[in-house]
């Protein structure tokens, strides 16, 4: 459920994105989107320019690229030169698969060291190590039961890896395996994470993997989950004759959540302290942060209510504890993901929203505050590269337009504030080691994608072009504009709307809304529009969204406003954009269509509802029906427990409000979807059909939260043909 907030999405190994269109010949019929262009199920004429993906920096002066050799049907790497822009063959994974056995294939290893050096492939249930210099191929274990989540230490001599759910290490110099734990069961799990801990804490970055390797690669900091008190949540899967039953443990809102240890473990001598925490008490541990020195591990600890969280610093050699920081909140805290710990020990850098908006704060290790880094009525997204030797930190911030994103640089004393990203739009930049280029690939509502290679101090080094720098030559586009919707209450909402390229103001058009809804997860945002959306303006649908005041373009103080109000804010703001849409001349008010996935399911499902009589259409996708369907940690951080909020989960209920709808909505769920169960819809469906409401369902079978495959194809043939055929009048031909 959870969106990266207002942190930077990593940037894609390969980037297919759209250049921005040189103008149509006048004297030419402009040409026009496919269908199969737009959601990629065929051949695209025109096609995708393709820009080198930058996959990290390898030092502070070089870069690791890779890209596809579409003649060799293989990805290469390479080093390229951020100065000159030089490039040389890093690793030929066509060569490196010469040097495999037969069945493994070359880009489908499971870790690899920064220099990819060595890879670790898991394969037929067994890790196996391959040095592509010297091709050497080495089998690590020879067990039935499989590895999972290995991972190689900073020094790339051991690797780590989970199985039986027991933690184990081996040594890749001797071929020695550790077995760090031995009480793994089908409810203990030795560094691998509970369900909800996956999804909701590490938001599932960590791919399960719950341990981390000290920067000196001889100890690990993992965690302990037992699963016992968790409710089991039963998914079925229909095939074959008799069907497989999936056994999840799943807590609920207000259910007992898993129980968590934090253990150090030291190699070679295999020991493992326990950290000084109450294994019972009901609370949250999570993110283990190792010092630059390894001597010592910082541990975040949470409160079941979410209001209260705190830094403890722990001995690894006792496992004793010490609060170095504690904080609370009147509505909600959440983890520091990018903590910082200073490599002379004087302190650490911490991103917290406390006084109303996101922003940056040096303590030194007693807890004691140092300097405020930034302030104002802005947020920091993330911290970039922590400069020490210069005392400068990188971070990237939506300050002066909360619809972009640049990068920023300040001093450790709170001075010297520079802004290193000059153009505007949404920016997706990468900081070298030491501080001296970043990388960047941004676009805005107007102009396509493009990437380059700066200094520091924002000079330009070099642009890297698309190798097709006008795809779409000829074609008459849509134009994305973005501007605010006033509200009757005086908030002027962040919006967009992609408008036909051939716009007549004397005729009526349709519009569909594409939303998620959730706090702080803004979806209106300064960037080049996708295909498929300028694909439905094309045809003739103004394609068309809105951030409501919790969205985080407010700072915590909009956000907050969601506190036991899940439900609230969004229709209450959505309404307020139909209403506006309403007074516009050419907008059709007989079909405003919605759409959204997950939590944007759960708000199409409401507008619908809540809603009803403002949007006429809906298609909602794996969709929250119940917030008491939902799990708890995510629920219980806005939502407070049922127990504690029975106003707030009936209100928020679209169950509850199934009596009210009003116009036409499609509900689609994956079977197999083990974040928002099917059974949200089926309850829903049930409700529906208690009041005698006429709605569509699609089931995808074997499907999770997100389509894949064939599966999606046909889910984006199902939603395109709803639209044409419900805002259009017509069938998508």
């Amino acid at each position: 459920m959870p969106r990266n907030r207002l942190g930077l999405i990593p940037l894609a190994a390969v980037m297919l994105v759209m250049a921005w269109p040189a103008a149509a010949d006048p004297q030419a019929p402009a040409k026009k989107i496919t269908y199969e262009q737009a959601y990629g199920t065929g051949p695209r004429e025109g096609g995708l320019a393709r820009l080198d993906g930058m996959v990290s920096w390898l030092d502070d002066e070089s870069c690791l690229v890779r890209e596809w050799d579409e003649k060799a049907g293989a990805m290469r790497f390479f080093r390229i030169a951020a100065r000159t822009g030089v490039k040389t063959p890093h690793l030929d994974l066509e060569s490196m698969q010469k040097g495999l056995p037969q069945g493994f294939a070359a880009g489908t290893q499971a870790a690899a060291s920064a220099d990819m050096s060595r890879l670790i492939f898991n394969s037929r249930n067994d890790l196996y190590l391959y040095m592509p210099k010297t091709q050497a191929f080495r089998r690590l274990t020879a067990n039935p039961a499989p590895e999972k989540t290995p991972r190689l230490s900073p020094d790339a001599r051991y690797v780590a890896y989970t199985r039986d759910n027991n933690l184990w290490a081996c040594d890749l110099e001797t071929g020695l395996e550790f077995q760090i734990t031995a009480d793994g069961s089908e409810t203990i799990l030795n560094g691998y994470e509970s369900w909800v801990y996956m999804e909701e804490v590490s938001n599932r970055q960590s791919q399960s993997a719950a341990f981390w390797w000290s920067p000196d690669s001889r100890k690990l900091v993992f965690q302990r989950f037992d699963d016992s008190p968790v409710p089991v949540f039963n998914i079925v899967r229909s095939t074959g004759v008799h069907g497989e039953l999936e056994r999840q443990r799943y807590p609920k809102a207000g259910d007992p959540n898993p129980r968590v240890k934090v253990g150090i473990a030291s190699l070679p001598d295999n020991t493992v302290v326990w950290a000084d925490f109450d294994e019972r008490a009901d609370e949250y541990l999570a993110w283990p942060k190792w010092s630059a020195d390894s001597s010592r591990v910082v541990v975040q600890w949470m409160n079941r209510g979410q209001d209260e969280i705190k830094l403890f610093d722990v001995d690894p050699a006792t496992g004793k504890k010490r609060e170095i920081y504690g904080e609370k909140q009147p509505a909600w805290v959440e983890f520091f993901p990018d903590i910082h710990f200073l490599k002379d020990g004087s302190g650490f850098l911490l991103r917290t929203d406390a006084d109303g908006w996101s922003h940056l704060y040096l303590y030194n290790l007693a807890g004691n505050l140092r300097a405020r880094l930034t302030r104002g009525e802005w947020a920091v997204g993330g911290i970039s590269l922590v400069d020490e030797k210069n005392k400068r930190v990188y971070f990237t911030a939506a300050k002066d337009d909360t619809a972009g994103t640049q990068l920023f640089r300040v001093g450790f004393d709170g001075r010297d504030l520079e802004q290193l990203t000059r153009e505007p739009g949404t920016h997706i930049t990468q900081v070298s080691p030491g501080g001296s280029y970043f990388t960047d690939s941004f676009s805005t509502a107007s102009s396509g994608a493009r990437q380059a290679i700066y200094r520091t101090d924002g000079s330009l080094v070099r642009s890297i072009p698309a190798p097709d720098a006008s795809p779409w030559e000829g074609y008459q586009l849509a134009k994305k504009e973005l501007f605010r919707i006033p509200t009757e209450d005086g908030i002027a909402l962040p919006a967009y709307w992609i408008l036909p390229p051939d716009l007549d103001r004397s005729k009526k058009y349709p519009v569909l809304f594409q939303v998620y809804g959730g706090p702080a997860a803004p979806t209106v945002s300064d960037t080049y529009p996708s295909i498929s959306q300028l694909y439905l303006a094309q045809e003739g649908i103004i394609v068309m969204s809105v951030d409501h005041r919790g969205s985080g373009h407010f700072g915590k103080k909009g956000t907050a406003l969601m506190h036991r109000n899940l439900g609230k804010w969004e229709i209450n703001d959505l309404i307020q954009a139909v209403k506006w849409l309403r007074e516009q001349p050419f907008i059709d008010a007989s079909k405003i269509g919605i759409t959204g996935s997950s939590y944007g399911g759960y708000a199409t499902c409401l507008a619908l509802t809540r809603g009803a009589g403002y949007f006429t259409h809906g298609l909602a996708g794996s969709s929250v029906t119940d917030w008491r369907l939902y799990d708890s940690i995510y629920t219980e951080r806005y939502m407070d427990s049922p127990a504690e909020n029975k106003e707030g989960y009936e209100s928020g209920s679209v169950i509850t409000q199934a009596k009210n709808l009003k116009g036409v909505l499609f509900i689609e769920h994956g079977d197999m979807d083990d974040n928002v169960h099917m059974q949200n819809s089926v309850q829903l469906i049930n409700a529906l059909m208690d009041e005698g409401k006429d709605f569509d369902f699609a089931l995808f079978p074997n499907q999770r939260h997100g389509y894949g495959g064939k599966k999606r194809d046909a889910a984006n043939r199902r939603a395109v043909d709803f639209w044409f055929r419900h805002l259009l009048g017509r069938s998508n031909d």
